[in-house]
């Protein structure tokens, strides 16, 4: 390719406070009525009414929707576009993670493309800009509300559909480090290694170019210096704020360099037994990079030198290595736990493997992987002690 088209929101805030600022952008949009696509978990604990405040201070109309559980189905998505329609919608706001995201983008290109949410698996597959989108962020993780990717649960097949779709960038990105602060730590730390994962495998991706490894190094810096303590000090609004910024361009990087061999099986986790998608990623991550080191290991050499690693007296496999085993002892003090203590069997492992192959991240991963190649890294991470 002799040039390079970013992509990213039209307009984005990131710091405290901001989330005051979004009926100015509203404004701009001349619309008239959002469907609010949020879970039961952020109305209860009233970070979702942290947004509907500011919009009913500015008179500004809304329907909520608040079936959205984790690795969220095609049901789920016709149902939120059913109030949308209902409730004669022209606009979204998620808020959440990636999951309330993901299903305002799904429902953002229904309204405007028509079909079956299952029409959009792949590539590029709308015709037409999705319906406005404010993508508000509650973790510090997923990058769903800067990238073009959203992820959908077939739950008759068992598999996690990616799309990767222009078509449903947000409008507005919103990370105010405030609706972050009540954040659990288990899930501070399985969004934080995902936002790890998206930066770690966008700058090792065949794709990545000089705008992606910039940000995807300073996200990764930034991770090895904020995560553990946003994960040991949830309102250390620092902290917080350096992982709004690290997840952000994480999001930014892997949006425009794609992903890899982690995300092909993460997703295969989450579709086969709802294992939740950081915490797939967290396991899967350092296995991975074992496998990818032969074909990348002077990237990792970077990696482990943003991470603060003295990687000056080191030949690049030893700083491949360091990398490998900085992230392994991180994964240990966040709890994060193992594949052997998650619902994976064993037996299954050929057909995660098959679909893994299939699955829109793994062109981008830096070594071409056979079936027995992938089948091998699970039971790596099955196996590890």
């Amino acid at each position: 390719m002799s040039y390079r088209e970013l992509y990213q929101p039209a307009h984005t805030m990131i710091g405290k406070g901001c989330l005051n600022q979004i009926p100015r952008y509203i404004d701009r949009l001349s619309a008239q009525k959002a469907l609010i696509v949020t879970d039961e978990g952020l109305m209860k604990i009233g970070t979702a009414k942290k947004v509907t405040d500011v919009l009913e201070h500015a008179g500004k109309s809304y329907a909520v929707y608040t079936g959205v559980k984790p690795n969220p189905t095609v049901s789920i998505v016709n149902e939120a576009k059913s109030v949308y329609d209902r409730e004669n919608c022209d606009y979204l706001i998620g808020i959440g993670g990636g999951s309330p995201l993901d299903v305002a983008k799904a429902v953002s290109i229904l309204a405007k493309n028509g079909g079956n949410i299952e029409d959009y698996n792949g590539l590029d597959k709308s015709k037409r800009t999705g319906a406005p989108l404010i993508a508000v962020n509650t973790t510090a993780g997923t990058g769903s509300e800067v990238t073009r990717a959203y992820v959908v649960t077939d739950e008759v097949k068992k598999s996690k559909m990616l799309m990767v779709d222009a078509n449903c960038l947000s409008y507005l990105a919103v990370n105010d480090p405030e609706l972050m602060v009540d954040m659990p730590p288990a899930l501070t730390a399985a969004t934080g290694m995902d936002a790890l994962t998206h930066a770690i495998e966008a700058y090792v991706a065949k794709s990545h170019f000089p705008f992606t490894d910039g940000i995807a190094l300073e996200a990764i810096a930034l991770v090895g210096k904020s995560l553990e303590k946003a994960y040991q000090d949830g309102h250390n609004i620092e902290a917080r704020t350096d992982m709004c910024w690290a997840e952000y361009m994480a999001g930014l990087a892997f949006s425009n360099a794609g992903l890899g061999m982690v995300h092909a099986m993460a997703h295969q986790l989450g579709g086969f037994y709802n294992t939740p998608h950081g915490v797939a990623n967290a396991i899967l991550l350092t296995h991975v990079m074992r496998y990818n080191t032969s074909a990348c290991k002077k990237r990792y050499a970077d990696i482990a030198k943003a991470l603060g690693i003295d990687t000056s007296r080191m030949t690049a496999d030893q700083a491949a290595n360091a990398a490998i085993a900085y992230i392994e002892g991180m994964a240990r003090r966040l709890k994060i736990p193992k594949l052997s203590e998650t619902a994976f069997k064993p037996g299954d492992v050929l057909t995660l493997s098959l679909h893994a192959l299939e699955d829109t991240g793994m062109p981008e991963n830096p070594k071409e992987a056979t079936v027995v190649d992938v089948q091998k890294v699970f039971m790596d991470a099955y196996y590890a002690k």
